[in-house]
């Protein structure tokens, strides 16, 4: 048994779709980043390779590759790093997935996210937990500059 721990944030920018847990949220704005910038399937994939000692994302899908990976749709990212994974003689436990954001409200959206996420990882929808939380409007998340991830995974 081997526990992984992820991390992610990305500010908020115009012009951009909102994409949380591996579905597009409504919301006036999305994330910057240099993929669809899923902090959450992001934070996941760092600690799935973190718990198998794999390194991070950035090191497996980095930005600096020109336009490989320039807007690519993070499920593909996730659906890679599983492969990874169980090539290494691993299987996911469960995961524990806590995105912070002041807006919008996900609350409707985590089921939607939990059947996506279980679905690209090919495992049991209850394997896959998704929280949302606020920061009292606190931070940059707080001031609604941004969005943060948090995740855990447990690997066997």
């Amino acid at each position: 048994m081997r526990i992984g721990f992820g991390y992610d944030v990305h500010a908020f920018a115009p012009n951009r779709e909102l994409w949380l847990g591996g579905i597009r949220v409504p919301h006036t704005v999305g994330l910057a980043g240099h993929s669809d910038a899923d902090v959450a399937i992001h934070a996941l994939c760092d600690a799935l390779l973190g718990a198998a000692a794999m390194r991070d994302i950035g090191y497996h899908f980095p930005d600096t590759k020109g336009n490989e990976y320039e807007g690519i749709d993070s499920k593909i990212l996730l659906r890679r790093v599983m492969t990874m994974l169980r090539e290494a003689g691993y299987e996911l436990v469960n995961c524990d997935i806590t995105i912070a954001a002041q807006r919008p409200k996900l609350l409707d959206y985590i089921p939607q996210m939990q059947q996506c996420l279980s679905e690209t990882m090919e495992v049991a929808v209850e394997q896959v937990s998704v929280k949302a939380t606020t920061t009292e409007h606190l931070g940059f998340v707080g001031r609604e500059e941004g969005i943060a991830a948090y995740a855990a995974v447990l690997i066997q």
